[in-house]
Parts: C-alpha cells; sequence; structure tokens
C-alpha cells in the first residue's frame, strides 16, 4: 500500500510539475454516480455533474454521462457511452455565452483489493467535438487514467457494506490527436482528490472531499480548487 500511495503521490507531482504562470481559482462541484445492473453481464452507468465558475459566481459546467457497461468478471468491466458538456462564461458588458462538447467515450474498469483498501483503475478514451466561439469546431482525442482507493475507516471489515471511510484519488489527461489546437501539449490536466465520506449501505454513499486540478493551458496555467459533494448509488 505504501508503494501505492507513493506512486500516487509521484504520478500527481510530476503532472503537475512546471506548470509556470499558475492562475488560481476556486470552485464548487456536485457529482453524481450511478451503476445499475441489469442482469449478470449487463448494465446502465450515468453520472451526472455541476461546476461552478471560480469563486462559486455562477454554474459554469452541466455535465450528463450515460453508458452502457458488460461485466467481463467481478473484477474487470468495459463501457461505451456519450457525455454532453455545455459551458456557460458570464462577462460583464458581453452576451452570456454558451458552448456545447459532445463526446463518445469507452472506458475499461479493473477492481481488487489491497488488504480491506478497495482499489479501482479505470483506463477512459475520449472522442471529443468541441463547439468554439469564434473558430471551427474542433475534434479531439484523449486518454485518461484513473486510480481511487477506498478505506474502510472501522476495523475488521473484510466486506466493506456500511460505516465511515477515507477516498482518495488521481486522474491524468491526455491529449492524443489536435493538441496544438488545444493547448500544444500532450498534458492536458491532472486531478487529485482526498475526501471522507459514510457507506449507508451496499447501495448508497455520500463523501465530500477536496480537489486539486492543474490544467495546462497555451499561455498559462490553472489551479482550480475544487470542494467536491458526490452521491454513489448502485442497484
Amino acid at each position: 500500500m505504501r508503494l501505492t500511495l507513493f506512486l500516487l503521490t509521484a504520478l500527481s507531482f510530476i503532472c503537475t510539475a512546471g506548470l509556470a504562470q499558475t492562475l488560481q481559482q476556486n470552485s464548487g462541484w456536485l457529482f453524481f454516480m450511478n451503476t445499475t445492473k441489469i442482469n449478470n453481464k449487463w448494465g446502465a452507468h450515468l453520472d451526472v455533474q455541476l461546476r461552478t465558475a471560480d469563486n462559486w459566481d455562477y454554474l459554469r459546467n452541466f455535465m450528463f454521462r450515460p453508458g452502457l457497461t458488460y461485466y467481463i468478471n467481478n473484477k474487470n468491466e468495459v463501457t461505451l457511452g456519450y457525455l454532453l458538456n455545455e459551458s456557460f462564461t458570464q462577462l460583464k458588458g458581453a452576451s452570456d455565452l454558451k458552448l456545447t462538447e459532445h463526446r463518445i467515450w469507452q472506458q475499461y474498469i479493473y477492481k481488487h483489493k489491497i488488504s480491506t483498501i478497495l482499489t479501482s483503475h479505470r483506463f477512459r478514451t475520449e472522442q471529443r467535438f468541441i463547439e468554439r466561439n469564434a473558430a471551427d469546431d474542433l475534434f479531439s482525442q484523449r486518454f485518461r487514467y484513473f486510480v481511487r482507493f477506498i478505506l474502510p475507516l472501522e476495523k475488521g471489515q473484510q466486506n466493506f457494506e456500511k460505516g465511515p471511510f477515507a477516498a482518495l484519488q488521481n486522474e491524468v489527461f491526455l491529449n492524443l490527436q489536435n493538441k496544438n489546437q488545444l493547448n500544444g501539449h500532450v498534458f492536458d490536466q491532472n486531478r487529485a482528490y482526498a475526501a471522507a465520506g459514510y457507506r449507508f449501505s451496499k447501495k448508497f454513499d455520500l463523501e465530500a472531499g477536496y480537489l486539486n486540478q492543474t490544467s495546462k493551458g497555451l499561455n498559462n496555467s490553472t489551479m482550480n480548487h475544487a470542494i467536491q459533494l458526490a452521491l454513489y448509488t448502485r442497484f
């Protein structure tokens, strides 16, 4: 476990190192995710996210992401899905602006345990159809790697079904196509997250935590300090 945490920390440091001229922001994120098993092999995925602009000024992003999952076995699953991402901008002296991005995405998840710690790895590819203001729309592809640990805080829980927990995760984003029209780099962003939560049952988790999002731009980089409230349901 110590080696895994070291590698996670090192990955976060490598991805955020060298971000000169970094702009600081503060925001709030609301995250809901549901997974529903239709039968032993098939299931449905849905996550919905709301994100504020800097200093919680207004709703910046609305994201709606459904998907269809195939369960290879208890540890491995693949999902194909779609995402609608609407970004809103409010500028003084200018009309409000809404830009829409559509994505097709594919992911593979591998789950296992390290002692009593629930561990999951997610590998996701995205095909992005990005609407841009005063410019031609852009098609791009991106790769994301995500790792998450859930540590039950009550001792002796081999099968974690109820109680408090701590969560630690990291996700790195890499541009695969048309990076020069985005930020000019393969590295896009990194998200490191730590939270405390409570599992009410096998079907329901609630957690709150701090998310550090570092994004590479064409001219500047941005570090976003986000407070996230997350709700997970499983049926």
